[in-house]
């Protein structure tokens, strides 16, 4: 059988018809060598051509910039990132979840660059037929989220097994039950930090087991500290507004 290749100029002709979804190539040096319109769109440039040999710190914020330069870097190591949940600012635009794959660019046995995509995450496929079971679990985690939940428990309750809670939680909500715990955690503690309660209380009230585990995963999630997330919305450096809950 013969094997079809594209090359990056024909995967970039087809992930510019996908509104929703950011596709990107990048050198070892970070540096964009292909992108799709819709991350010329979201970076605020019109014409991709003159992001082409720039990097993610020409571009993004710093909080932002830095989350992306990690990740990069392990891919170039070897690593393939797959189905990353990430909370993405965009300028003059409310907050966006996303899913992101990375993987090294592997040429005659030497990584020589990397290829990723991050997709929008849509709204859940409702007309599935276990949308309404799943519904009702959703429905427990936004009330008990800053409780100790378990995929085991909460397979339990919906009466499947947890390889087939997650099978379901992925074709409804295209993430799995964890992920969606982490969505709800960090959305809500993005609001609390509109207000003035005390990172600590914040990160108990979301149902983190102490401060620098609610720390690392609002970092690693969101791009930047609890801390310079509170900072960001007192000074008005950016317009932000945490979505909804699926």
């Amino acid at each position: 059988m013969h094997q079809v290749t594209l090359s990056p100029n024909e995967l970039l002709g087809l992930f510019n018809l996908l509104p929703d979804v950011v596709f990107f190539i990048k050198d070892t040096q970070c540096r964009y060598t292909h992108v799709n319109q819709t991350l010329s769109q979201r970076v605020g440039i019109k014409r991709h051509e003159e992001i082409l040999g720039r990097s993610v710190l020409e571009l993004y914020p710093a909080t932002l910039a830095g989350r992306y330069i990690l990740q990069d870097q392990r891919v170039l190591r070897g690593e393939t990132i797959e189905n990353l949940l990430e909370l993405q600012l965009y300028p003059n635009r409310s907050t966006g979840w996303c899913l992101t794959r990375k993987q090294p660019v592997i040429e005659h046995g030497r990584i020589v660059g990397l290829i990723g995509i991050s997709r929008d995450l849509g709204q859940p496929d409702s007309r599935h037929s276990s949308f309404e079971r799943l519904r009702e679990i959703v429905d427990h985690m936004q009330e008990h989220f800053h409780e100790p939940l378990r995929v085991r428990n909460l397979a339990e309750k919906s009466g499947v097994s947890v390889a087939q809670l997650e099978r379901l939680f992925k074709r409804v909500f295209q993430i799995t039950p964890q992920q969606m715990l982490t969505k709800l955690r960090i959305e809500a503690a993005m609001r609390l930090l509109h207000g003035n309660d005390s990172i600590a209380r914040i990160g108990q009230a979301c149902g983190f087991s102490d401060q620098s585990a609610f720390a690392r995963q609002f970092k690693s999630t969101v791009g930047m500290t609890p801390r310079d997330y509170r900072a960001m919305v007192r000074t008005g450096a950016t317009h932000v507004t945490p979505v909804s809950p699926a």
